[in-house]
């Protein structure tokens, strides 16, 4: 069995959707996933993604496994599941075949897993890197988007290259440890280990349509 991730963002020009399939196989491959690595889909939108996901749900060839990975946008309510979050949130309903394992939460936002590793941010943005702009949250999947994204912006602000969604967001991304990701960030280390206990094939990527 293969798993085929599909996940939010990537941007519209070429270069970035190649930047984002290169940044997720780096992270795969540094989670140690090894000859595990999924198939990456750049869907867009995150309606777009829902859409693809559930397309790839109803269609579903024996041999692949379908996997949502979308944003939370806010924090997730406790004992919620992701699939009622989800339902909350976007009216999104759970496909029929899909399960409680066919979605997983960026929670709140890719930048929370960015900020999780302060030893490569420190490493990408250099000598200008201001460390002490980021707060030492106790509870990372707590921290609202607005705070982490300023935060971000403010750590970043006297760098060549400050923080931005986009080429530098996705050079963060294959630096970033996924076990400091997964110690920080509970719904990070669900998808880990879900993806570590799934048997799929060879590593591969795929643009959207």
């Amino acid at each position: 069995m293969r798993v085929t991730l599909y996940i939010e963002g990537g941007g519209e020009d070429r270069e970035n959707a190649l930047r984002f399939r290169k940044a997720w196989r780096s992270f795969f491959d540094a989670a140690g996933l090894g000859g595990r690595l999924p198939k990456v889909v750049r869907c867009g939108s995150r309606n777009e993604t829902y859409r693809q996901f559930a397309a790839a749900v109803r269609l579903r060839k024996r041999e692949r496994v379908p996997i949502l990975l979308v944003d939370s946008e806010a924090s997730v309510a406790s004992g919620h599941s992701v699939w009622r979050h989800l339902k909350d949130r976007d009216d999104w309903a759970c496909p029929t075949g899909a399960g409680d394992d066919s979605a997983f939460l960026m929670v709140q936002f890719m930048e929370t897993w960015l900020v999780a590793d302060r030893a490569a941010l420190r490493s990408y943005f250099g000598a200008d890197f201001r460390p002490n702009a980021i707060p030492s949250w106790p509870r990372l999947e707590d921290v609202p988007k607005s705070d982490v994204m300023k935060a971000l912006k403010s750590a970043t602000a006297a760098c060549p290259s400050p923080y931005a969604k986009g080429r530098v967001s996705f050079e963060l991304l294959t630096r970033t440890d996924p076990s400091i990701v997964a110690r920080e960030c509970p719904n990070a280390r669900r998808l880990l280990e879900h993806l570590r206990g799934s048997t799929s094939g060879s590593s591969g990527d795929s643009a959207a349509p």
